[in-house]
C-alpha cells in the first residue's frame, strides 16, 4: 500500500487520515494526541462540562492508521523530519493549521492537560470581575456572547481596531451583536488597539493608541492568526509568502508537487479560515489522491461563497450567506447541530 502521511490532526487531517486508512499505509503526525471542535472551545470555557463533548483521542477514531505526536521540524519531497525520525511518504498531506493565542487553539500536547487548562480557565472567570476582550471579530464577540450569557455581573470591555464588530459581514450582522452585546452592559471601544499594558495591584491595566486606559483582571487576546508552517521554510522557502500561508494550486497540490497536498488554514486561498472550509478541502484531497492511484484527472477545488455561523450563548445566534442574514435561536441550534454532526462521524 502507498503510505500517506498527513501533518496536523484538526478538521482536515483527521477526516482525510479517517477516509483513506484503509485504502492507503497511513501515518497521522500532531502535536497532540486528540482531535478537538474548536468552534467550540469557547462555550467549554463557560461550561467546562462541555469538554468532553468537544474531544476524541485520534486513537479513539482511527483504527488501522498510524499515530505519530511530535512536531515536525522539516519536509522534503519524499520525508518528514519529526523528533529526529524520518517518515517516508508516497503521498503527503499538509494541514498544520495555524496559531491562535490560548485558548482558542491545542497547545497541550495531552487531552488531559487541555481539558485542565480549560477549566483553569473556568476558575479564573467565575473569580474575575472586569474582563477585557482584545477583538471584536467572530472569536471575541462570541466570547463576548458566552460570558455575558451566562454571568451577569461581569463588566466586559471589547476593543476593536474596526468602526464594525465582525467587519467581513454583512453590516445587518454586525448592528446585532453590537445591540446584543450593548443591551447586556459590554462596552466597545472601536477604533483603538491596544499598546501594552502595566501590573497595577491585583489588576492590570491596558492602554491603547489613543491613550484609552482600561483596568482588567482577565483578559482574552481575539486578533488574527499565524499559520503552522516553519518547517516549509528550510525546504521550500520560496513557496510560503510573507504571512507563511503555502502556496497551493486549484488542485490543493503544493504548487509544483503532484504528491503534496494543502489543506486547512494554512492554504494561500482567499477564504475564511473555518472548520466547514477545512472540511471541504479534506473532501477533495481525499478523492484526488484516490484518483492519482487510479490515473483519473483530479477534481478542482472551487472557492465559494459560504454560509458562517456565530453563537451568542447557548439561545442567540446569527447565520450570514452573501447579504442574507438570519438572527436568533435557529443559527443557535444549527452550529449545535454541525459539532454534533462531526463528532458523531468521527466516533463511528
Amino acid at each position: 500500500m502507498k503510505k500517506v502521511v498527513i501533518i496536523g490532526g484538526g478538521f482536515t487531517g483527521s477526516k482525510v487520515a479517517k477516509s483513506l486508512e484503509n485504502e492507503f499505509d497511513v501515518t497521522l503526525i500532531d502535536t497532540k494526541n486528540y482531535f478537538e471542535f474548536t468552534p467550540s472551545v469557547l462555550s467549554a470555557i463557560t461550561d467546562p462540562t462541555s469538554i468532553d463533548n468537544i474531544q476524541l483521542m485520534h486513537l479513539h477514531y482511527l483504527k488501522k492508521a498510524k499515530l505519530i505526536v511530535g512536531k515536525v521540524e522539516k519536509i522534503s519531497e519524499k520525508e518528514v523530519f519529526v523528533d529526529k525520525r524520518k517518515i517516508a511518504f508516497d503521498y503527503l498531506v499538509i494541514s498544520s493549521g495555524s496559531k491562535y493565542s490560548f485558548p482558542f487553539k491545542e497547545h497541550d500536547a495531552l487531552m488531559t492537560n487541555r481539558a485542565n487548562r480549560l477549566r483553569a480557565h473556568y476558575s479564573d472567570l467565575q473569580n474575575s470581575k472586569n474582563i477585557l476582550i482584545i477583538g471584536g471579530g467572530l472569536s471575541g464577540v462570541e466570547l463576548a456572547g458566552e460570558i455575558v450569557t451566562k454571568y451577569k455581573d461581569k463588566i466586559i470591555t471589547v476593543v476593536h481596531a474596526m468602526d464594525r464588530l465582525i467587519e467581513r459581514q454583512p453590516l445587518k450582522a454586525s448592528r446585532y451583536v453590537q445591540k446584543f452585546l450593548e443591551k447586556n452592559r459590554v462596552k466597545i471601544i472601536f477604533n483603538e488597539m491596544i499598546k501594552g499594558s502595566k501590573r497595577i495591584g491585583n489588576d492590570e491595566e491596558f492602554f491603547t493608541d489613543k491613550g484609552t486606559r482600561i483596568k482588567s483582571e482577565l483578559a482574552f487576546l481575539c486578533v488574527g492568526i499565524t499559520p503552522n508552517s516553519e518547517f516549509m521554510k528550510k525546504s521550500f522557502p520560496k513557496l510560503i509568502d510573507g504571512k507563511g500561508y503555502i502556496s497551493t494550486d486549484e488542485f490543493l497540490n503544493l504548487k509544483g508537487f503532484k504528491n503534496i497536498f494543502v489543506g486547512g488554514d494554512v492554504t494561500d486561498i482567499k477564504e475564511e479560515k473555518t472548520a466547514r472550509v477545512s472540511l471541504e478541502h479534506a473532501e477533495i484531497i481525499k478523492k484526488n489522491l484516490i484518483n492519482l492511484e487510479k490515473n483519473k484527472p483530479l477534481e478542482r477545488y472551487k472557492h465559494k461563497e459560504r454560509a458562517m455561523l456565530l453563537s451568542l450563548g447557548n439561545h442567540k445566534g446569527i447565520l450570514t450567506y452573501k447579504k442574507f442574514v438570519m438572527k436568533g435561536f435557529i443559527p443557535r441550534m444549527i452550529k449545535k447541530h454541525v459539532q454534533n454532526k462531526e463528532m458523531r462521524w468521527l466516533k463511528k
